[in-house]
């Protein structure tokens, strides 16, 4: 299962965000941050004690099936008058979410997540990173498992010399990425495709911020 990994900003940086705010409207997201708990029903209530502790009226809370869904903001009108009696929206979900709720409730929204990044879920409950998104895709060359995310260097032709007994240097619980390429590729028969070298990555090849246009249909 993918998600995007979120961590609560402090309550420190969120009072700042929320200066001159008195009356707050609080919306958790029904998909990764409650999975993640840092953005489901409990969270949200949790932050509803905590802002009425800190002197804030909370007009009211809910959370949306999904936020970053271009259905949420009619899902939000339900709830009518309580959003516009608040002088802003915490939103407990990822930055998704909140662009999505800002740039169509037309509303001051405040967000209370760091987003880190997307993750896929593992059998014990652990969120690994799978993907940066870099745009220039090797993982046919190494068994499906990618160097430039998986490898704390992003190395792309071996690994380091710190690799230990199969172990990261960096994070000695973490295997190393090119370990678990050779072990994929011997598996596959595929060893010599370690031999290919591959050109240095260009971090400037994808225009920043992303853009992408569907083709024309035939």
């Amino acid at each position: 299962m993918i998600r995007t990994i979120t961590q609560p900003k402090p309550i420190e940086e969120i009072e700042r965000l929320l200066e001159g705010l008195d009356r707050i409207f609080i919306i958790g997201c029904g998909t990764c941050t409650t999975l993640t708990r840092t953005g489901g029903a409990p969270e949200v209530a949790a932050m509803q004690s905590t802002l009425s502790e800190r002197g804030k009226v909370v007009t009211g809370t809910t959370v949306v099936p999904v936020a970053c869904d271009n259905l949420t903001p009619q899902i939000l009108s339900e709830q009518g008058g309580r959003i516009d009696q608040a002088d802003a929206l915490l939103v407990m979900s990822c930055a998704f979410g909140v662009q999505t709720i800002a740039s169509q409730l037309r509303r001051l929204v405040i967000p209370a997540q760091n987003t880190l990044f997307i993750g896929k879920e593992r059998p014990d409950g652990r969120f690994d990173e799978i993907c940066t998104q870099c745009g220039t895709c090797i993982i046919g060359e190494t068994g499906g498992i990618c160097p430039v995310t998986a490898c704390h260097k992003g190395l792309v032709n071996g690994p380091c010399g710190g690799t230990n007994n199969g172990k990261c240097e960096i994070d000695a619980d973490k295997d190393c990425a090119w370990t678990m390429i050779y072990n994929r590729l011997k598996e596959l028969d595929r060893l010599d495709a370690m031999r290919r070298y591959q050109r240095p990555r260009n971090h400037l090849g994808e225009p920043s911020p992303g853009r992408y246009r569907l083709p024309a249909a035939p």
